[in-house]
């Protein structure tokens, strides 16, 4: 549970309705531990919730102002979300005979299942959110880091990095 819980009763969905949801301080300390970061300011989202039958679609925008650790030297790197989701409330499937193959589409992959009961916009929500950070934030000062330890960047440890060394070594130069 993300602790932004919105659970919304099917039997109370209207087509079309329109939801403006933003967190509080204690659903965005708990949307934050749940994805490791260290501070989230903000968490707002609208959405237009459209229905057919069971099926529910979830269509909006989502903004968050957060900090994440830098995967370097752990100092705080702000970052801003502003997202755009559609995510597909469904049934929960029946049960698949577990040697069965399941292909999923690109149109499947925001697919959220049900209980036939309820579903929660407000989870589902904080899962975009998960996949829209930067899995690999960097501080300004994380560079320096890691060459002070020796870390080679890309362009020195790749071949033309490695071509370059050569040539200093053939021209007599320091390697």
């Amino acid at each position: 549970m993300s602790g932004f819980a919105h659970r919304l009763t099917l039997d109370r969905i209207r087509d079309g309705e329109r939801l403006e949801l933003s967190a509080d301080e204690e659903e965005r300390r708990m949307v934050a531990k749940r994805l490791g970061l260290e501070n989230l300011e903000r968490f707002d989202a609208h959405a237009v919730l459209t229905r057919d039958g069971q099926q529910i679609s979830a269509k909006g925008r989502i903004a968050a102002r957060l900090d994440q650790r830098c995967v370097v030297t752990g100092e705080p790197v702000p970052a801003h979300v502003d997202e755009a989701f559609d995510i597909l409330f469904a049934p929960e499937p029946s049960a698949a005979v577990p040697d069965d193959e399941l292909e999923l589409g690109e149109g499947d992959m925001d697919v959220v299942f049900h209980d036939g009961a309820a579903i929660d916009l407000g989870e589902a929500l904080a899962d975009t959110l998960a996949l829209s950070l930067d899995p690999y934030p960097r501080s300004a000062g994380a560079e320096a880091a890691l060459k002070e330890a020796g870390v080679m960047s890309e362009e020195e440890a790749g071949p033309f990095g490695a071509l370059a060394d050569l040539k200093r070594k053939l021209e007599g130069g320091e390697s």
